[in-house]
């Protein structure tokens, strides 16, 4: 079955179906990630987007239930220069067609990756639609007629809807607790797009977890008696979310007279910043990868980190007390804060990878420190 991709400016790229058939519309965007598709396939900071992967054989170990970082996949549509059909791996449970199949996915294959990534270098990001059922001309009506990326709120459409305990069973969402478990550290999560990668990373340091809805108000968390506070990545614009921005001010303000360390992952790097007085901006073509290199400003020492975000925090507005802790050797945008007086940190990339290096994941050994150096009374 023959499918069409359709960019916002007129270009149209002719290829095959996978997945299922149907119609899709999203921001295009692409990844360089040359592993690891499962877990982008299903990472909530893809919500609304068509995704393309610039590595050219995807599919070729298969997928498995351990590769998951939410209970589905998130992206409106997926775009590949080829679907392996018979995978080889010993962890292989399904062919990446079975998995798009299953949860319903639109997608494509055959086109020039290569040249659409191009295109969005240069052009930057743009709203795009894919189908297997429309002519170019009725593509082109569907994209002009669609709402930008950037007016949608797509943080309450991935957040969980009530607080759950995160265990080791990963389908768990409910509002009872399905086990027991006290630990030295409470972790409240508020979900803001959450990957499950960054649940397991917590309670692998021993850490009971507390994963709570995007709208979650302060006092709602206090109500858990948190040894600390961790905000997660998530899609979207970050601007669009005051009720976010509103919420971690009073948490900032709270840490001022009770000691409450806050860690931010991702999106929530971008909202702490905002929450301190900073701003942000959408990057041209984002960064979407395994191989960013960032720069630790306290030590000197160069991570090579997983990234996955189209927004950026500007450096310009932030108090005196909160400083600049990594940077982005690419471009020098801002890749981390650190307040100076009080136990509060973030980070633009993703310490718990999957996919890629988990050479960050010692912040995560750094914010269980700060929650074990004054736990709550």
């Amino acid at each position: 079955m023959k499918a069409i991709l359709a960019l916002s400016d007129g270009t149209i790229y002719r290829g095959i179906s996978i997945g299922v058939g149907g119609t899709t519309i999203g921001e295009v965007v692409f990844n360089t990630s040359m592993t690891g598709y499962q877990e982008i396939l299903t990472d909530p900071s893809y919500r609304g987007q068509i995704v393309a992967l610039t590595y050219p054989l995807i599919g070729n170990y298969g997928v498995n239930a351990d590769d998951m970082e939410s209970s589905q996949p998130q992206v409106s549509g997926f775009v590949v220069k080829e679907l392996c059909d018979s995978p080889s791996n010993f962890r292989s449970a399904a062919t990446g067609q079975d998995f798009l199949e299953r949860h319903q996915i639109v997608g494509i294959q055959g086109i020039d990756v290569r040249a659409l990534t191009k295109k969005i270098r240069v052009h930057g990001v743009m709203m795009s639609a894919l189908s297997t059922e429309h002519t170019a001309a009725e593509l082109m009506e569907l994209v002009e007629n669609a709402p930008s990326y950037d007016q949608i709120d797509f943080v309450r459409r991935v957040s969980c809807q009530q607080a759950y305990q995160w265990d080791r069973d990963e389908t768990h969402r409910g509002g009872q607790w399905s086990m027991e478990f006290f630990a030295a550290n409470r972790v409240v999560v508020l979900d803001y797009g959450v990957k499950f990668n960054i649940l397991r990373s917590l309670r692998s340091r021993g850490c009971e977890v507390i994963v709570m809805p995007c709208t979650s108000t302060l006092e709602e968390m206090l109500r858990w008696e948190p040894t600390g506070v961790l905000l997660s990545n998530g899609p979207g614009d970050p601007s669009l979310l005051e009720y976010a921005i509103t919420n971690i001010r009073n948490m900032i303000e709270y840490s001022q007279e009770r000691y409450l360390p806050i860690m931010g992952i991702c999106l929530g790097n971008q909202l702490l910043g905002t929450a301190f007085g900073g701003t942000t901006y959408k990057l041209k073509f984002g960064h979407r990868g395994a191989n960013h290199p960032v720069k630790d400003l306290a030590t000197g020492r160069v991570y090579i980190t997983s990234q996955n975000h189209g927004y950026a925090l500007a450096d310009e507005g932030l108090p005196s007390e909160v400083e600049v802790s990594h940077i982005n050797l690419n471009d020098h945008t801002v890749e981390g804060l650190r307040h100076k007086r009080l136990p509060i940190f973030s980070v633009q990339y993703h310490p718990e990878a999957s996919p890629g290096p988990r050479d960050n994941s010692y912040l995560f050994d750094h914010f269980v420190q700060l929650m074990s150096a004054h736990p709550a009374s």
